[in-house]
């Protein structure tokens, strides 16, 4: 084995260290030892510890990693890690949030690992997986050596079982290796070409006929979804047991990656899978998270519901991290206002039924309302609802109609706390919206609904449009922003940042308007377009004409 070394990282604690949040973890499985020569690996999450550990995706895969006995696995956060060892082979990211490249940067820079993949030699392997990712990982090719795409149940076995085959080949050997490997994305092995400098992406073609030209991500269809392996108070969600109810959504909003990217919709059993795992966890804590894109759609989602009211759950404090609006029931709200919640959250996208067609969202208004007060029925003291301005086709009409619903709401439901949470429509990858830019008015329009919303008394929170539109960048961005990222990370990672190095590459990449607000044409090559997701193209095109036919 390797002997472990301490990185140039301000990390102050690792395992076995007083005051160390590792020494703070009940671990829900049992970490295997590693064999005489198993391959050394960091598996690294671009944040602090108490950030990566509440990812179930993190957690998840990390227990994957080290309950094999032919790997040797250390963790590492911007903040602590564990012991790491001085030769890693390999060195992996699960990325959750597009701004954390800035992190991850830091890291490789920390253990002395170029930033840039091809200048790496006898480097580990540095690979990624998680769903900024698996969205887009063009805007981040050049500081990875392999992306995994798509899920971890088909993929994590599959690369480390590759990876051995070539494991004292030459880089260049390995890495056409695992290129070979369904869902695996070597970036390096791909020739992108522009029509110009400044232009539109012309060509994406692999380096040579071995290489697969489209890479398909990779989709587990079993119903055994994730569950929590570590609880500990350090983590942001103190002591929570955290459990995949459901994965992806059936409703398919126009705009939703988690929807899209993620089909089909899949459910946990819940009787072989589901309720085993809860009574396990909840053996090391009483505070329990079912987790979903759309919980409450679970076709036995009611026989769940009544397992938790039994008896001897009693004392455990439930949450759950979404909510079907025309799913709040009288019996919802009373279950988790016995086990300690006090609000709920639902996404209503707009008070327009115009806008919430052209998206999809098969939702009415008195829907919306008999929500709320079957929340306040059921004993909660508040409800929180999500909306979005800048919707293709969204009018100024729309948000007077959104207005009418908070006011509406207010007064059906007297004495319920009401909360409107509001972002701006950012494009995303393999969703029919995709091709759309960001409405350059959204920002006055979160400006109208806070004046308007505030004075009566409605509690209104903005996502910051500036960041939005960031985040549109990176999610439409293509690998020419490798180097514009490094710039912004150099000038601060500020704001004014991201526009001192466009200046500064001004003619080498496309201007922010043609990233971010323009609309694209459907016959444009998307930086994606060689990595398939779950639905073809041609599907996301039929999905966006219905929108278009609605927003006429």
């Amino acid at each position: 084995m390797s002997s472990p070394i301490e990185p140039r990282i301000p990390l102050p604690s690792g395992r076995g260290v007083v005051n160390s949040p590792f020494s703070s973890e009940r671990l829900l499985f049992t970490p295997a030892t590693p064999q005489a020569d198993a391959i050394p690996l960091i598996f690294a999450f671009p944040n602090e510890y108490s950030v990566g550990i509440t990812s179930l995706g993190y957690q998840v895969v990390w227990a994957t990693l080290a309950a094999r006995s032919d790997l040797e696995v250390a963790r590492l956060f911007t903040d602590v890690h564990e012991s790491l060892p001085s030769e890693p082979e390999l060195l992996g990211f699960s990325m959750s949030w597009e701004l954390d490249y800035v992190n991850i940067l830091g890291l490789l820079e920390s253990l002395d690992i170029p930033i840039w993949s091809r200048e790496r030699s006898d480097h580990p392997i540095v690979f990624g997986g998680g769903p900024v990712l698996t969205a887009n990982p063009e805007p981040y090719a050049d500081f990875f050596d392999v992306f995994l795409l798509g899920d971890g149940e088909i993929l994590l076995d599959a690369f480390i079982n590759a990876y051995q085959e070539v494991r004292h080949a030459d880089r260049q050997t390995q890495l056409k290796h695992l290129a070979q490997v369904p869902g695996i994305y070597v970036p390096s092995l791909y020739e992108v070409t522009y029509k110009s400098p400044n232009g539109a992406i012309a060509e994406i073609k692999p380096i040579d006929s071995s290489i697969p030209a489209q890479v398909q991500k990779q989709t587990y269809r079993g119903n055994t979804l994730s569950a929590s392996t570590v609880v500990t108070e350090k983590a942001a969600w103190e002591n929570i047991f955290m459990v995949e109810v459901v994965r992806s959504c059936p409703e398919m909003c126009r705009f939703c990656l988690a929807s899209y990217l993620t089909l089909p919709f899949r459910v946990a059993d819940v009787e072989a899978s589901l309720i085993p795992a809860i009574e396990q966890g909840l053996k090391f804590t009483d505070r329990l998270g079912l987790l979903g894109a759309s919980v409450t759609q679970h076709p036995e989602f009611e026989s769940l519901l009544d397992h938790l009211n039994q008896p001897q759950f009693d004392q455990v404090r439930l949450s759950l991290s979404s909510v079907r609006t025309n799913t709040v029931t009288e019996k919802l709200t009373q279950t988790l206002v016995k086990h300690d919640a006090r609000s709920i959250t639902i996404a209503v996208e707009s008070g327009s039924d115009r806008v919430r067609q052209i998206v999809n969202k098969k939702l009415t208004s008195d829907e919306i309302v008999q929500a709320a007060i079957n929340a306040k029925a059921g004993g909660l003291s508040a409800l929180k609802l999500y909306g979005m301005v800048g919707i293709p086709g969204e009018e100024s009409g729309d948000l007077d109609q959104t207005v009418a619903m908070m006011r509406s709401l207010k007064k059906a439901v007297p004495g319920l706390k009401l909360t409107l949470g509001c972002s701006t429509f950012v494009p995303k990858s393999h969703t029919p919206f995709q091709w759309f830019g960001v409405n350059p008015q959204s920002e006055k329009r979160l400006q109208f609904l806070q004046k308007q919303l505030r004075s009566q008394g409605i509690d209104f929170r903005p996502e910051s449009y500036n960041w939005s539109v960031i985040q549109a960048l990176l999610s439409r961005g293509d690998r020419r922003l490798s180097k514009f990222l490094e710039l912004v990370r150099n000038y601060g990672d500020s704001l004014g940042s991201y526009r001192r190095a466009f200046k500064e590459l001004k003619g080498q990449l496309p201007d922010m308007n043609d990233y971010v607000f323009d609309r694209w044409e459907l016959d444009r090559v998307l930086p994606w377009s060689h990595l398939q997701g779950a639905i073809p193209q041609t599907t996301l095109e039929k999905h966006l004409a219905s929108s278009l036919a609605i927003a006429a």
